[in-house]
This record gives structure tokens, sequence and C-alpha cells, in this order.
């Protein structure tokens, strides 16, 4: 498929999924930490919505400067369905994110939120029909022993 930041017959945009994984990770990171500062004080709802409408005007920004804002009258009905219902999804995510980390300390709602590979592994298995491997149940396991253990605050 062709990218628009294409220069020459070098490819700018990096292929490998890792990468963009672990630059996931990063951002989420300083999301949470970030997010906690910026929480302080506001109403969490508040705080989603001044997100969101920062989300939406870097993504028009980024469909402007890419040229794949066009792209978007092609859609079919099954597209915009699962994606209006993942946006859905992601704005309750983020409505319990950004409440948990009024009540709690970061360092601690993070992993608990990271639980989220833990159901995707799960989810993945259940409606996508996709085989896990041993791997994968090991990672997952160890991510929910993980999450119990920074979340479990001894009395």
């Amino acid at each position: 498929m062709e990218t628009p930041w294409k220069v020459g017959q070098r490819d700018l945009m990096l292929t490998d999924w890792r990468l963009w994984a672990l630059g996931s990770a990063l951002f989420a990171a300083l999301t949470a930490v970030l997010a906690k500062v910026g929480v302080t004080g506001i109403s969490s709802n508040l705080a989603t919505v001044i997100r969101t409408g920062v989300i939406l005007v870097f993504g028009v920004g980024l469909l402007a400067f890419t040229g794949e804002g066009r792209g978007v009258w092609a859609l079919g009905p099954r597209a915009w369905t699962f994606l209006v219902l993942s946006g859905l999804a992601t704005g309750l995510s983020w409505l319990c994110y950004f409440r948990a980390l009024q009540l709690g300390e970061a360092s601690r709602v993070a992993p608990v939120d990271k639980l989220s590979v833990v159901f995707v592994l799960m989810l993945a298995g259940l409606f996508l029909g996709e085989r896990l491997t041993w791997a994968q149940w090991l990672g997952g396991s160890l991510i929910l022993a993980g999450a119990i253990v920074i979340a479990w605050k001894p009395v």
C-alpha cells in the first residue's frame, strides 16, 4: 500500500509493528503521568472531553497532512459500525481511566489498565477465532499476576 509519506525510494513510515507498539506503550505511559497531573482539581469527565477534543484536532490534522481524509466516503456500513462501536468503547475506557487516576496513584492505575492485554487475548480467541500460543497464555498470565501484585495493597 502506498503511503503519502514516501520520499523517493525510502519509506519514512516504519513497517515493523513492534516499533509502533513500543511507541504506543511509551505514549500511554506519558498519558498516565500527564493525565494524573491534569485531572487534579477538575472533573474527570471534563478532562476526558478536553483530551478527546485534542485528539480530534490532531486526527483531522493528520488526515489533512497525509491526504487520507478522502477515504472516509469510501467506508462501508460494516467499517462504520465497528469503528463507531470502537469509539464508544474508547470513550468509556477513557472515562473510567480518568476517574481511576483521580482516585488512585498513576503507578497503580496504569498497570491495572493494562489488563486490557489479557482481555484482548480472551476476546481475540472467542470472537476473532485467533488461536493463542503457549507464549501468549504465559505472557497474559504474567501480566495478570503483575497487575494483581502492583494493585494489591497489603493492609
